[in-house]
């Protein structure tokens, strides 16, 4: 039955992904628009890790296509049941070439990154700090190239004016007054930096209501901290009493623009309802302070596991000396998106 299951599913990906060798080892999951986990009915990609099922592996390549089978990102992942991305990776446009080369470290992008333009031409070079508190902003733009293949910013110097904005690159980083626009929130903005360092910012919405802001962005948290957060995880988390039941959930949600919580994604349980109960337990939480980017508020995308283990697991391990497992049977550690503008 599993092995006919299989073979429907396979059906049902684009030719293009099958000829790349899958097998009933790897994991197939249906993307939406956003990368985030779909339907067979209602998708853009198809992601694929292969190999998912040899739960001892370092790591796992990850491969996602277009829809058409085109193939639109090749890597690896740390983590099979949640992405964190780690050493090269390549992505494409749908007509083959390639549009960046990112590498990761823990799921950050770090040191040099190329992209390029859709018909195959160089567009950027830049450098990713390992400093998460300027990584969006303010990244090493080492080479850029327009359109005509005219070279606009050489080692770091020149004046740039593109989709990433508008403005003066000193050694390799934004200086002065910077200006663009954010074309999904219909937004206009004015920054300014001082040799790379984020100085203060306003953002003009579409009615012309200015939002000021001196923190590029900041990351949603629960109005009572994170250590609160995971304290009412493990409290307030039944475990099933099973025997054997020990592990890791993962589940995904998003913290919207008014703090709450939604979108609530199973990836991985144990069974016995343990993704269930999770879904429970986060939805009585109540509400977070929302992220903002640019003086906006947006939406954001988190991860996250949770380790179980059965008061009946827990209490055998304690009485044979087994492990020191801490009296709690529930904790919890969160992997945070730190895109906020793909939400």
């Amino acid at each position: 039955m599993k092995s006919i299951l299989f073979a429907l599913l396979l059906l049902l990906v684009p030719k293009l992904c099958i000829s790349q060798g899958i097998t009933d080892n790897d994991q197939v999951s249906y993307l939406d628009e956003n990368f985030k986990l779909g339907t067979a009915d209602n998708y853009r990609y198809v992601e694929v890790i292969k190999n998912y099922k040899f739960a001892d592996s370092a790591t796992y390549q990850v491969r996602v296509y277009y829809k058409s089978g085109k193939i639109q990102m090749r890597g690896a992942t740390s983590n099979r049941n949640v992405i964190r991305k780690t050493g090269n990776f390549i992505y494409y446009y749908e007509n083959g070439n390639k549009k960046s080369v990112i590498n990761y470290l823990d799921n950050k992008p770090l040191g040099e990154f190329f992209e390029f333009y859709e018909n195959g031409k160089i567009k950027y070079v830049g450098e990713q700090s390992d400093d998460e508190n300027v990584a969006i902003p303010n990244k090493k733009i080492k080479h850029f190239w327009n359109e005509k293949g005219e070279q606009i910013v050489t080692d770091g110097f020149g004046y740039l004016d593109n989709e990433y904005g508008k403005g003066k690159l000193i050694n390799y980083v934004k200086d002065s007054i910077w200006t663009g626009s954010i074309n999904k929130t219909k937004s206009t903005y004015i920054e300014k930096y001082d040799k790379g360092t984020f100085i203060s910012g306003v953002c003009i919405d579409s009615n012309k209501v200015e939002n000021k802001y001196t923190s590029f962005e900041s990351k949603p948290n629960p109005k009572k901290g994170m250590a609160d957060f995971y304290q009412y995880i493990g409290k307030n988390y039944k475990t099933p009493n099973i025997q054997g039941l020990k592990g890791k959930v993962f589940v995904t949600f998003v913290v919207e623009k008014d703090g709450s919580l939604v979108d609530f994604r199973i990836l991985r349980d144990l069974g016995y309802g343990t993704g269930e109960e999770a879904i429970r337990v986060l939805k009585g939480y109540g509400n977070w302070i929302p992220g903002e980017q640019r003086g906006q508020k947006v939406r954001c995308f988190f991860s996250l596991p949770i380790s179980i283990q059965s008061p009946y697991e827990r209490n055998y391990e304690q009485e044979n000396g087994l492990n020191n497992f801490s009296s709690q049977t529930t904790t919890a550690r969160r992997h945070y998106n730190n895109s906020l503008n793909k939400y």
